[in-house]
């Protein structure tokens, strides 16, 4: 028997889940002409009154019928093509029996009714003379969707049109077990939190696609040359995933999605630099999808931001965590034995057309260098947050968050402070407070890139004294400058091996940089004079 029905939505995908009085066969198929997918279960029945909300996401209705006389079928009817995929629940102590349906797709171009509201766009790389300009870009409508029941038709208004239509069968015969963080139950209403919680100001976000740009209004971006560095920050939780809950209610979500969107601004602010939020509303991302949002994006560095909790309430202070070594071999295990991901890109090379052998040496490299990366950039991000407040720990900690095991992302997770501190929960829900903790992750994350930044960025051809980089490492050498560039040392690069690739000699990239040897640190930034002629 289905008990339920519960639709919601995230800007690239709608789920569907279905509950169950105990476990069902299920089949899926998809169905064109009009955009369909078709849920049939076995020895199933509708429990009479049940009810959904209508006109979420791709979804446009929802249909039931009784087919061969003891089955059910279950018609989504879509505004659009999508990729769906399926499986099943076993009850968790909270939950009973359910099925998940995932309706995979862009949700822009489905809304009908999308208002427009003008935001930094999430493009890509841009030209080196290129300002960042405004953008429209529709956006979901907050207001509440209509409402639908879930009514039975008769077999023959379903059954002819699935004979005859082409179809894609994914057959779900075995109940199988699948990881908790996908488990999700129907949408609460909005908890009671102060408004002062949730900055509403506009911000970039990465699902939704840029229409017709406007007039350009940031000039300090045009003063650099080079492409802007990329900083995917991801606000914890959402949607029914509330997260840590303090002791006045407040949640988590909400708190840590304020500070993200304030650190944001911060970010866009900051000439060279572009911030991409990964969740920017509240709804709920997969934590493996976090992860794959930042590396589509090419981002530069990753920044989770959370509150902490604990069964002590006197438990209090900030903490920045990188992913553990053998957090980050486990992901790595797990993308070597993952054909889907046998095209992903680590720091540019394809691992499409290599050997296992080979792809695990370029993935422990890339991931050697990301974990160097993050350290050095959290004990930055420490350092500054020990300025405005307690810290929990007074070192960079490790462990083995999903959300951190990108193998060539640098990335960092912040534990704002302890939610379920009665003292700290305030703070969290203080506006100025907020601002106070994104100054600091921001400062951290400026002086890192001042120090290390990437080749080709604004920041790499720039110094302080608003010099490129060309120019002040020709002068260190005492050489004259044609075509000098920059270079990010990678795990397992050698001074000879550079020279090569570069065509100078080592004495001149000595001299560049004021080497006494050959040996060189990982995540530096090395010098290349000019062509030797």
């Amino acid at each position: 028997m289905v008990q339920g029905v519960r639709l919601w939505t995230s800007p690239d995908s709608t789920r569907v889940v279905l509950t169950l009085s105990g476990p069902a066969e299920h089949q899926l198929l998809t169905l064109s002409g009009p955009d369909r997918v078709v849920i049939d279960l076995r020895d199933a029945r509708m429990q009479s009154g049940v009810s959904a909300h209508g006109n979420q996401g791709v979804i446009r209705g929802l249909r039931t019928g009784i087919r061969n006389g003891h089955d059910l079928r279950v018609v989504l009817d879509l505004a659009g093509k999508v990729k769906p995929r399926s499986f099943y629940l076993k009850p968790d102590g909270v939950n009973g029996h359910r099925i998940v349906v995932d309706l995979l797709g862009s949700m822009t171009a489905a809304a009908p009714t999308a208002r427009v509201k003008p935001v930094v766009a999430a493009t890509p790389a841009r030209t080196t003379t290129a300002a960042a300009p405004l953008v429209a870009r529709a956006q979901i409508p907050a207001s509440s969707p209509a409402t639908f029941s879930v009514t039975s038709k008769a077999t023959s208004n379903v059954t002819p049109k699935i004979a005859t239509a082409k179809t894609s069968v994914q057959k779900r015969v075995q109940p199988k077990p699948v990881e908790a963080v996908v488990v999700q139950a129907a949408p609460a209403p909005k908890p009671r939190v102060a408004e002062s919680v949730v900055d509403t100001a506009p911000v970039e976000t990465m699902a939704r696609a840029p229409a017709a740009p406007a007039a350009p209004v940031k000039t300090a971006r045009d003063a650099g040359r080079g492409r802007e560095l990329i900083v995917a920050i991801d606000a914890g939780h959402g949607g029914k995933d509330v997260g840590a809950r303090g002791p006045s209610g407040t949640h988590e979500k909400d708190v840590v999605l304020a500070i993200a969107r304030k650190l944001a601004t911060l970010v866009d602010s900051e000439p060279g630099m572009r911030p991409v939020l990964v969740r920017d509303g509240d709804y709920f991302i997969r934590l493996r999808d976090r992860m794959k949002k930042a590396r589509t994006q090419r981002a530069d560095l990753f920044v989770s931001i959370h509150a902490d909790a604990f069964s002590d309430h006197r438990a209090q202070g900030s903490s920045v965590f990188v992913v553990s070594e053998r957090g980050a071999t486990s992901e790595m295990a797990r993308i070597l034995a993952d054909q889907e991901n046998a095209a992903d890109l680590v720091g540019g090379v394809s691992l499409n057309d290599k050997d296992d052998l080979l792809k695990s040496v370029l993935l422990d490299l890339s991931q050697s260098a990301s974990i160097e990366a993050s350290m050095s950039v959290a004990d930055n991000v420490l350092g500054e947050l020990k300025h405005i407040g307690n810290v929990h720990k007074s070192r960079v900690q490790q462990a083995g968050f999903m959300v951190l095991k990108s193998p060539d992302v640098p990335s960092i997770l912040v534990e704002t402070a302890f939610i379920s501190n009665p003292t700290e929960e305030r703070q969290l829900r203080d506006t100025r407070h907020q601002q106070r903790l994104a100054q600091a992750i921001m400062k951290g994350i400026r002086a890192y890139f001042r120090e290390n930044p990437p080749p080709g960025t604004v920041m790499a051809n720039r110094d302080s004294n608003g010099e490129s980089e060309t120019l002040v490492a020709s002068r260190d050498a005492g050489t004259e400058s044609v075509a000098g560039q920059a270079h990010v040392i990678k795990s397992g690069e050698t001074l000879s091996e550079l020279a090569e690739r570069y065509a100078v000699s080592m004495q001149r990239l000595r001299l560049a940089n004021n080497l006494t040897g050959d040996r060189l640190r990982v995540g530096s930034v090395l010098r290349i004079p000019a062509t030797d002629s």
